[in-house]
């Protein structure tokens, strides 16, 4: 059994070219089943230590731009009746976490915007579902799982005493893409370790 890809890149905190690569997309396989939205980035400081233009850089990548790539795709899948929409979030989006204000207020700000998203869209068939990460290991976490010391400290921080791999939370954002999760919106699903558990 062979599938198509068709690869596309596009600055995904630009409208415009978002809503081209779902143009691009419509033309190529005449609908959109899922999206996926995996943009983030990490920022570890206090309210002190924090210029603006970080703190507003870090909304950019983990708000505003889910918010693009949704408004990319809702009008094609409102024609089709159905969809299902993934973002990423962060266990900071919903637990207090030390130095993580910036992303704290991104993700809650996501988690808050997917759980209204649901209601609004669950008569059209489209579907908002959120997973919540701990720690994972991918080239965006290097920084903080390099060096002995780091590893340590953020193995600690997960009760279940290891930092998560990218196969750890495939099968879930998967689950929630599909139609097996079709009576499921609005959810945010912890994948964090432990952590929010323990908090």
């Amino acid at each position: 059994m062979s599938t198509e890809v068709l690869v596309l890149t596009a600055d995904a905190t630009k409208s415009d070219e978002l809503t081209n690569v779902v143009k691009k997309g419509l033309e190529k396989f005449g609908h959109i089943d899922a999206l996926i939205h995996c943009v983030g980035s990490i920022l570890l400081k206090p309210i002190h230590m924090l210029k603006e233009e970080d703190f507003l850089k870090t909304l950019e990548l983990n708000l505003i731009s889910p918010f693009l790539a949704m408004k990319a795709v809702i009008k094609p899948m409102m024609k089709q009746k159905a969809g299902s929409i993934v973002v990423v979030s962060s266990v900071a989006g919903s637990t207090g976490l030390a130095y993580h204000e910036a992303i704290s207020a991104a993700k809650g700000g996501l988690e808050a915007m997917i759980r209204s998203a649901a209601i609004s869209y669950a008569k059209r068939g489209i579907r908002f579902n959120a997973v919540a990460l701990g720690l994972v290991d991918t080239p965006l976490a290097k920084p903080y799982i390099t060096g002995e010391k780091n590893i340590e400290v953020s193995k600690e921080l997960h009760p279940l005493g290891r930092i998560g791999k990218p196969e750890d939370v495939v099968s879930a954002i998967l689950y929630l893409a599909s139609d097996n999760s079709s009576w499921q919106t609005g959810t945010v699903v912890h994948i964090d370790g432990g952590i929010s558990a323990g908090k």
